[in-house]
């Protein structure tokens, strides 16, 4: 079983910041309400909880030194700085957060599963793409995001009081709604949400640059043609190209790879596979990367 220190976020994520996002995570985790992050894929939410997790773990280690006059910060034991990210499926169990008995040496020995780490811990708890589990893990997150904070583990018979400093995060894309796969409005209303897009012009220059490690120039360049793809009219794409598949791009440009080759590679071959819309996002690509 792993300890919760293997779950700790130990270096500091890159995050810009694009509206008050912070300031409301932060003031949701100091008052125990449950946060909803809703945006579309590759927009910056799952590296925003990771640099929130961090940074309220190092308030943490602080606040503990300057407590103890100087001290290493060793007395900040609870899982403040901790993350457990539970990655939804449609396979996905209460059962697999709660935890389960396995057979371990001729005897049954139970194991918690992430949800009752955190809860143990007063860790965070994210569970990306909530909308693909099962809906028995409904159960698991309404007890948890009402005033109880209790998590239920069945098979022990007990109850699970969180700690303070537990907090459960949910994110899902809004795109990809449908009636089988949605938050009934009992769920939702349990939550404080938070609506992500793609990054401003000027941000998301900046980002690209920083996680690319390219030039401005390149980095402006696959920014214009994010948001030429995202405002196309010509074609119907589920989902404009996010951020993280500008990134790509920029990566593979960094490694020699010629800028309309890397953008084909990691633009319009994944937005979709229909030859035509293809081959109007090549179009776009030729026209920015000319040279």
């Amino acid at each position: 079983m792993k300890n919760f220190q293997d779950y700790r976020i130990l270096q500091e994520p890159f995050y810009l910041p694009i509206g008050d996002e912070v300031e409301v995570f932060e003031r949701a985790w100091a008052e125990q309400i449950p946060l909803l992050l809703k945006g579309p894929t590759g927009c910056g939410k799952t590296r925003f909880v990771e640099f929130m997790v961090y940074n309220l773990g190092q308030k943490l280690i602080k606040m503990t030194k300057d407590k103890d006059g100087g001290a290493s910060g060793k007395n900040a034991s609870t899982g403040v700085g901790c993350l457990y990210t539970v990655a939804c499926h449609e396979d996905l169990t209460a059962r697999d957060l709660t935890g389960r008995y396995i057979m371990k040496g001729g005897e049954a020995v139970w194991i918690d599963g992430p949800a009752a780490m955190a809860v143990r811990q007063g860790a965070v708890l994210y569970l990306d793409e909530v909308v693909e589990a099962r809906k028995d893990v409904t159960t698991i997150i309404h007890p948890l995001t009402d005033h109880r904070r209790i998590l239920p583990l069945e098979a022990l018979g007990i109850q699970l009081k969180a700690s303070p400093s537990f907090m459960v995060v949910i994110s899902y894309n809004p795109g990809y709604q449908s009636i089988r796969k949605n938050l009934k409005p009992s769920t939702k209303q349990r939550f404080v949400a938070l609506n992500f897009t793609y990054p401003p012009y000027e941000k998301e220059v900046i980002i690209i640059r920083k996680e690319g490690d390219v030039s401005k120039e390149i980095a402006e360049k696959l920014v214009l043609l994010g948001s030429d793809i995202r405002n196309i009219n010509t074609i119907d794409l589920e989902e404009g190209v996010s951020t993280r598949g500008l990134i790509h791009a920029a990566k593979l440009i960094k490694r020699g790879i010629h800028p309309k080759r890397a953008c084909s590679l990691a633009i319009a071959q994944t937005v979709t596979d229909e030859r035509e819309e293809i081959a109007a996002i090549e179009i776009i690509i030729d026209k920015i990367f000319r040279s």
